[in-house]
């Protein structure tokens, strides 16, 4: 018998106990570690920082920053992309929010799941599914809304780390449970609020989903894919988001 912080163990039933254990496939490259989540602080710096930016522009206070011209030169309008090829809204849309409640509920949900997944995926990996479900956001809308709506908000990107999240439930040790629940929550608010972007929340989420099957695989497959296969399968769902664009854009001209 050994001691242990409860009393004492038996060395066979504690090999046997972790032998028992089931441990979370590794498929991504990385492991939870002790990595700081920089990416994550950092886009959060972002979006404040383009908040400011905008609310001192404002002539009607801190809350009514999208009134300022800077907001109105970054916000995405379909028409302003499609005819003035503005296409740098599609990006710079995802930073911005209207008003203080907007920014505060978005940063906290990127808090709440941005560490962890940070931490699984590693910088670059993480920055990507980030920012190409950021992208995905602002081409659903672009193709698929009106084209004379103002669009903008940081939740399209985080639509796309749920998705991401729960991917990867299994190698976050998540209660899958809790996970759909939350997502079930938001997609309930998004389609009961009036005001919201449906289709950016929507698009947001299926990118997301998809940038994570280019680094994880299949869900079933438990190979891990090296860097450069990875690295392919992110630059794909570029290419599939470039390509809409094109098409809206000789659509709408």
């Amino acid at each position: 018998m050994r001691p242990a912080s409860v009393g004492f163990q038996c060395p066979d039933d504690v090999k046997m106990g972790r032998v028992s254990q089931r441990a979370p496939r590794t498929v991504v490259g990385a492991s939870m570690g002790a990595h700081y989540p920089y990416v994550t602080w950092g886009l959060v710096a972002l979006n404040v920082a383009a908040y400011i930016a905008t609310a001192v522009g404002s002539v009607r206070g801190w809350n009514q920053n999208h009134t300022s011209r800077l907001f109105q030169q970054w916000v995405l309008l379909p028409y302003k992309v499609g005819h003035d090829g503005q296409y740098g809204r599609l990006i710079t849309a995802a930073f911005l929010h209207y008003g203080l409640l907007h920014i505060f509920f978005n940063m906290l949900a990127l808090l709440m799941v941005g560490p962890f997944l940070e931490r699984m995926l590693g910088v670059w990996r993480f920055a990507s599914v980030y920012l190409l479900s950021a992208l995905g956001s602002s081409v659903a809308v672009y193709c698929f809304d009106s084209r004379y709506v103002a669009v903008a908000g940081a939740s399209g990107a985080i639509y796309g780390l749920f998705a991401c999240a729960l991917f990867l439930v299994r190698e976050l040790q998540l209660n899958p449970q809790w996970l759909i629940g939350t997502i079930v929550l938001n997609f309930v608010f998004t389609f009961s609020v009036p005001g919201v972007s449906k289709l950016g929340h929507i698009g947001g989420f299926v990118v997301g989903g998809l940038a994570t099957a280019a680094i994880a695989g299949l869900p079933w497959d438990k190979r891990r894919l090296s860097s450069r296969v990875q690295a392919a399968g992110l630059l794909g769902v570029l290419a599939v988001l470039i390509i809409a664009i094109a098409w809206r854009t000789a659509v709408i001209g």
